[in-house]
């Protein structure tokens, strides 16, 4: 009697032609910065946002300081384990979601007139939104000297982004103008907004670019990802390297990662 037993599943592979270019989906940076500009800014507003962001100032006076504790037990937490506590994660994340949509609406960037909501949530409607993943392991080594690594980061934000005194206190900048480089290209902005009715598309790309650099900054000096962030701007509203493909020639596509949806 013939055993009839369950068919292998056939497997189709590609043809491997060197010849071929294979598209790759870049890495993304593990934090993530998507902002759209207002296309209904009103002219003269942005003189009274930080009046009527006072109430966020309040909330998130405490929530910097957790950010800074839960941090340090982070730190503890890394070099037993390897790995971020995730509730500590989410909360940090979250707090600085909420500052970045406050700074967006009053202080470094002001695009938008739509007020920022009270929550360390995502909002996908809102017209700035971050979100970071996960790390599921990181490096017990590396979190004793990020600190240092960091240094020369923070040298070029003091020189040329910010003032001194705001090259680590980005979280709580609320004024209503930043201070430094920052600012300067926001008066320019605001300026040009209230002269012309409309916010300048190149200043909005290049502020939205140094908000991103400084906050991957600063989720790498706060313990919360392995990836060092690079000495580069990423213009624009959109994540850059979110969806960047590059042609690999003459690869073999086996082993290759699939494109993100």
């Amino acid at each position: 009697m013939t055993r009839i037993g369950r068919r292998a599943p056939m497997v189709v592979r590609p043809l491997q032609r060197k010849d071929v270019p294979v598209m790759v989906t870049a890495t993304a940076h593990p934090l993530s910065v998507e902002a759209t500009p207002d296309p209904r800014l009103t002219r003269w507003m942005w003189l009274v946002k930080w009046i009527l962001a006072i109430p966020h100032y309040i909330v998130l006076f405490p929530l910097h300081i957790a950010f800074v504790l839960l941090s340090v037990i982070a730190f503890f937490s890394i070099l037993i384990t390897g790995s971020y506590p995730r509730r500590l994660f989410d909360f940090n994340v979250g707090v600085i979601r909420w500052s970045t949509r406050v700074t967006y609406y009053c202080s470094a960037v002001m695009a938008t007139d739509e007020y920022p909501p009270f929550t360390l949530r995502e909002t996908p409607g809102y017209p700035i939104r971050v979100d970071m993943v996960y790390p599921q392991q990181l490096s017990r080594g590396l979190v004793l000297v990020k600190w240092l690594l960091v240094v020369p980061q923070l040298l070029v934000i003091t020189l040329l982004l910010t003032s001194g005194r705001r090259a680590y206190q980005y979280l709580d900048d609320y004024s209503p103008l930043s201070s430094g480089l920052v600012g300067l290209l926001s008066l320019v902005a605001m300026v040009i907004l209230t002269c012309t009715g409309s916010y300048p598309r190149g200043l909005f790309d290049l502020l939205v670019g140094l908000m991103r650099w400084m906050l991957r900054v600063l989720v790498y000096a706060s313990l919360m990802t392995d990836e060092y962030p690079p000495f580069r701007l990423d213009l624009g509203g959109g994540e850059p390297l979110a969806g960047a493909v590059e042609p690999v020639v003459g690869g073999d596509t086996q082993g290759a990662p699939d494109p993100l949806p």
